[in-house]
């Protein structure tokens, strides 16, 4: 194909979209450069021809999104959701184009598919913006640590709910007050439901396990909980006993198998992690030989998210110049998929209790009971009006756990919340990255 431009196609042109595209117009001759050809951009497919997309030439907008597929030697599809995308995508490999995509929900759900789809047709199938916008994340995974042994990665791949947390740790902000201003900022969608209930998290943990430990990761094997139980209170406490609530991705590999999960974690101040504010994302990844990598960049946005973009079609861009074909699926693995409960961490768990003598031994003699032992005991008083009887006065007991299965923590605290001196479980917090 030297010598020959190559026919680039779009689909979709909202904030991502239009960012594409501006950069494959103002970088055109530094591409070409570096592909050994030109691009040249053919169409963008759009749902209404009419909606204002400043800086896009209105010559190149379509709502023929299959006829554009069809002719293009690289479809770029930033449109997002399921459908028509996947029909799309899947159209535009068996016509002989490659893809490059961020659509993580896609690839989560539906990622065999179109692994399978793009092997038989021998083109590439690349998704670098699809799990932490401009950070490089994916190709170190499965092409840099690919003769290594991945073994967990821990991350915030969420830059919504980052900042949200973040607001109600620096600012004492509530979470909806810290949502509605993520929303006013850009940061988070009129529906903030994907965010702050996880499951664009989860969807990125899914591709992350598949690629780290070469087995197939269903979005439905993810644990997910999502920041919509998190109050002031929790991220207050947590400040106190030296942490800072964070949703964190975290994908391992034992010798039982493969274990992800999403939920609000306790991190320990002195952990990177705790140090990422704002809409960023940072992930470590823990190798075998190589040890500890982390990640750290702008996780969304629509200039940081087409550059991976823009890196991805380079790379697609010069093996149908140079030849050669960029990583296929790996699933030779196989490992098991674990449940939630097969997980090993720490909890922190907040208790409102009856003030007096052996309330303490009674809650720890449960714990022992279920196989769990104790790491840390704080008591606090609770300030109750002053003519409250001493028989009534409550006592506030936040105790941090050793690692233990996630089963039989939870277990611990369902027997703790029975003893008559419990007056109430006022939180459970898993603690992660100590």
């Amino acid at each position: 194909m030297q010598g020959r431009a190559l026919r680039v196609a779009v689909l979709g042109c909202g904030v991502v979209g239009t960012q594409v595209v501006r950069l494959l117009t103002q970088l055109r001759s530094d591409l070409a450069s570096r592909v050994g050809t030109p691009l040249e951009l053919v169409g963008v497919a759009v749902r209404d021809l009419d909606s204002a997309r400043a800086g896009v030439d209105r010559a190149l907008l379509t709502t023929d999104a299959e006829t554009l597929v069809e002719n293009a030697d690289i479809v770029i599809e930033v449109m997002g959701g399921i459908e028509p995308a996947r029909s799309l995508l899947l159209r535009a490999i068996a016509s002989g184009a490659s893809v490059v995509t961020a659509n993580k929900a896609l690839l989560a759900q539906d990622g065999p598919t179109l692994y399978a789809a793009a092997d038989a047709a021998g083109v590439d199938l690349y998704f670098e913006a699809a799990v932490a916008g401009a950070i490089p994340l994916v190709r170190p995974v499965r092409e840099s640590l690919a003769g290594d042994r991945i073994l967990r990665i821990l991350g915030i791949v969420n830059g919504t709910t980052n900042y949200v947390l973040d607001q109600m740790a620096t600012e004492g902000l509530d979470l909806d007050l810290a949502v509605k201003q993520a929303q006013e900022l850009g940061y988070a969608e009129a529906d903030p439901t994907a965010d702050i209930e996880g499951y664009d998290a989860a969807a990125k943990a899914a591709i992350l396990a598949s690629l780290a430990f070469h087995t197939r990761v269903p979005l439905s094997s993810v644990y997910r909980e999502g920041i919509t139980a998190i109050t002031a209170d929790d991220v207050a406490w947590a400040a106190r006993t030296g942490h800072v609530v964070k949703l964190l991705a975290i994908a391992e590999q034992t010798d039982a198998g493969v274990s992800v999960r999403v939920h609000p974690s306790l991190v320990p101040v002195g952990h990177p992690l705790a140090g990422v504010h704002g809409a960023f994302n940072a992930v470590f990844v823990e190798a075998e030989a190589a040890g500890e990598l982390m990640f750290y960049g702008r996780g969304a946005g629509g200039a940081p998210t087409a550059s991976a973009v823009l890196g991805d079609v380079v790379s697609v861009a010069r093996h149908r110049v140079l030849g050669g074909r960029g990583p296929v699926e790996s699933r030779y693995a196989d490992l098991p998929l674990l449940a939630a409960s097969a997980a090993v961490t720490r909890y922190q768990v907040r208790l409102d209790v009856a003030d007096r003598p052996g309330v303490l031994a009674q809650v720890a003699a449960v714990v022992a009971a279920h196989g769990v032992s104790i790491d840390a005991v704080r008591q606090a008083p609770q300030l109750v009006p002053a003519e409250t009887p001493a028989a009534h006065a409550l006592a506030h007991l936040i105790i941090t756990t050793h690692a233990a299965t996630d089963a039989a923590l939870s277990a611990t605290v369902a027997a703790i919340a029975e003893l008559d001196s419990v007056t109430r479980v006022v939180s459970v917090l898993r603690v992660e990255g100590a």
